[in-house]
């Protein structure tokens, strides 16, 4: 099923600091829309915003048609929109298999059957490649293990739209290169919309249909890929004009 998300004019302030200026972006199943900016740009708070995290101060997000800002993250989950964690937080006491069937048992799939649950986590995980740590407890996991759980997780709710927050921060060459195939064979199987929060260029530049870029809270550009890497904007407030060479 075709889902829609669209913020529209999002303002988010803690009180004097406008982390969140003005920001519009439409999402779409299917989709893959990069958000890059250079840190502390506003583009966790936005994700926050759209995820029910945060309440905006100004502004509209919309799923589908039916106005959603100021609902709670666990009803957002439930009609299908589900982020991940910058820093993934698993129930670490749990293992793999037991942390994705939580998830799916209160996310838009609303499985009752614990068993089930179960039994269907094993094949979420193997999507992930981590059918065979599905026994091991979260708090035994590498950062790239707890960085695949926690996709995996998100997978689990049935999730049509997610958001997704530096997902790829904090891996090897060789651990991103894995990383980035996984997540496109996986969106091209399971078809999902996805906003991702990222600053590994490669990544950005690889999987996004389209890019929107903000600095200091407001948007400054968007459009392909190609297109922002060569907006003398984005080179000058964040890329460097090292990252017009970035090749996927």
């Amino acid at each position: 099923m075709s889902r829609t998300l669209e913020a529209s004019e999002i303002h988010k302030y803690f009180g004097g600091v406008k982390a969140v200026q003005g920001v519009s972006l439409t999402l779409e199943t299917a989709r893959i829309i990069g958000l890059i900016g250079p840190n502390g740009s506003g583009k966790s708070t936005l994700l926050n915003v759209i995820a029910g995290i945060e309440k905006p101060t100004k502004g509209t997000v919309t799923v589908d048609g039916r106005r959603v800002d100021g609902w709670p993250a666990h009803r957002m989950v439930e009609l299908g929109v589900a982020k991940t964690h910058q820093i993934p937080k698993p129930f670490l006491g749990m293992t793999c298999r037991e942390n994705v069937a939580v998830a799916m048992m209160y996310g838009s799939r609303r499985e009752g059957e614990p068993a089930s649950a179960l039994e269907e986590s094993r094949r979420i995980l193997a999507m992930v490649g981590l059918d065979r740590r599905a026994d091991a407890p979260a708090s035994n996991l590498t950062v790239q293990e707890r960085k695949r759980l926690e996709f995996a997780r998100v997978l689990a709710t049935g999730a049509g739209l997610v958001l997704l927050d530096e997902i790829f921060a904090g891996l090897s060459p060789d651990e991103l290169r894995d990383a980035i195939a996984l997540f496109a064979r996986v969106q091209k199987e399971q078809g999902f919309g996805a906003l991702v929060v990222e600053h590994v260029m490669r990544a950005v530049m690889i999987l996004s249909d389209f890019v929107v870029v903000i600095e200091e809270g407001r948007k400054i550009a968007e459009g392909s890929p190609k297109e922002v890497v060569e907006d003398p904007a984005v080179i000058e407030a964040y890329l460097g004009s090292e990252a017009t060479n970035v090749t996927p």
